[in-house]
């Protein structure tokens, strides 16, 4: 078999990090992994000192919430030069969520059109909506479903009641497929927002009080058990302190489907450090809490954390130019700072960023959503999406940004490191400076067989 492409250098296999390694591409695929001397090959790309790293694979992003599914051009652009090749993309899209056959193969036809890395899709529900739809979308590929107990939009973005809910898991038990839970108690975050208005609250710092922590601990236990009632799996799509991932673990621990997900933005930014500075430009819900960074790594750190994400969100900054901070949009961007970001958080703390960013960004989401071992490893046979990671300081420069949004909390924020290449599918699709592939690069990927739980635990 040729060889058509060697990359060497910093070689971050699951196993270990080979100092002077290569890695080996024939067509798509990974041929083989080593060190010292590598086999000869069309193109050799000798990346130094630099990471050779599994094309990231993030969990959760919102191509479509703004500008519907021609966003996802902009979305996976970024992406690319993020060192993201893999997407896995909410159905809230504007104006029609992903929950029909028909909307699922609008989307991929989107997908095939637009994008420039592979996407995977969520599916959902609406309210009031027959379950006659799950089924399809399982068999149209989806690769989980994703549901909210708060009402951002009664069209875009439901509330769904326990009832539908119960069974939507129950339609889910014997499926490998996860539900996801946007986890805020609708009926307290809208009183509490009330009361803080009507106090005359506002700034960014008024912002978590407004959507307390035990609004989200409600509705993630309250989801809990009906998931371990139903025999579902429950995986709650942002968790904003450790309270909330020890009551996923307890769930657990005790025999049930139970994950919980971390957005990278709760490991970087403080209210009462940042929110000056920011304001709006750091709401998210649930909201950043103040004092629990360092908690939340040690959360990760015992292992009680699927992985990591980047909830990216393509608003517009005009979207956070309100005179209330509970009218401002929530969300922010985060394609091609997720790497560098985390990177720099586990690198501050001592242990081997590279590998936990090989493991947290790549492997652990890959498995959950049943892509591994075709992503998120450097393993021979996987798809050869391969980012290059050189170390050094790099101050983000919103400007820059290939989402075409031109903002970010993150802006002149310090990194330990920045993105220097993109491989996907085996062709260079971003070189450090410009993204060099074409819309329609990316392809649409179905479910595989990759499991989170054991087979015993489905009921």
């Amino acid at each position: 078999m040729s060889i058509d492409l060697i990359i060497r250098g910093r070689i971050v296999t699951p196993q270990m990090t080979i100092p002077n390694g290569w890695v080996a591409v024939s067509g798509s695929v990974i041929h083989a992994i080593g060190e010292g001397e590598a086999p000869a090959a069309a193109t050799v790309h000798d990346a130094g000192d630099a990471f050779v790293l599994p094309g990231i694979v993030d969990g959760q992003t919102h191509a479509g919430s703004y500008l519907g599914l021609p966003g996802i051009e902009p979305t996976t652009r970024s992406a690319i030069a993020g060192g993201v090749t893999t997407i896995v993309d909410m159905p809230y899209d504007n104006p029609t969520p992903l929950s029909a056959r028909e909307h699922l193969d609008n989307k991929v036809e989107a997908v095939e059109r637009f994008a420039h890395c592979d996407v995977a899709l969520y599916g959902t529900v609406m309210p009031g909506q027959s379950l006659n739809e799950v089924q399809s979308l399982a068999d149209g590929g989806v690769v989980a479903f994703k549901i909210s107990a708060f009402e951002s939009s009664p069209t875009r973005f439901p509330r769904i009641d326990a009832a539908l809910a119960l069974d939507l898991l129950e339609a889910l038990s014997a499926t490998d497929l996860p539900l996801g839970l946007h986890n805020e108690d609708q009926e307290i975050v809208r009183s509490r927002v009330s009361r803080a208005r009507a106090e005359g609250r506002n700034g960014i710092t008024a912002h978590s009080p407004s959507r307390p922590e035990v609004a989200e601990l409600a509705s993630t236990v309250h989801f809990l058990e009906l998931a371990a009632n139903a025999g579902g799996h429950a995986h709650i799509v942002h968790i904003s302190t450790p309270r909330g991932f020890r009551l996923v673990d307890n769930y657990a621990q005790e025999g049930f489907r139970a994950t919980g997900e971390l957005c990278v933005h709760y490991l970087w930014f403080d209210p009462e450090r940042d929110g000056e500075e920011l304001g709006a430009r750091m709401k998210v819900n649930p909201p950043i809490r103040p004092g629990q960074i360092d908690r939340l790594w040690q959360e990760l750190i015992e292992g009680r954390i699927a992985f990591v994400s980047s909830d990216h969100s393509s608003w517009p900054i005009d979207n956070k130019f309100t005179d209330s901070i509970f009218d401002a949009g929530a969300g922010v961007p985060g394609m091609e700072t997720l790497l560098p970001a985390f990177y720099t958080v586990a690198k501050q703390r001592g242990v081997d960023a590279a590998h936990y960013c090989a493991e947290y960004l790549a492997e652990r989401p890959a498995r959950f959503f049943g892509l591994h071992p075709r992503k998120g490893a450097l393993v021979p046979g996987a798809d050869a999406d391969i980012t290059i990671l050189t170390e050094g300081d790099d101050v983000w420069d919103a400007s820059r940004a290939q989402d075409g949004l031109k903002w970010s909390p993150y802006d002149g924020r310090r990194f330990a490191a920045r993105v220097a290449g993109t491989y996907h599918a085996g062709k260079l699709a971003y070189d450090g400076q410009s993204v060099l592939n074409t819309p329609g690069s990316g392809r649409y990927l179905r479910r595989g067989e990759s499991t989170w739980f054991s087979k015993d635990l489905t009921t």
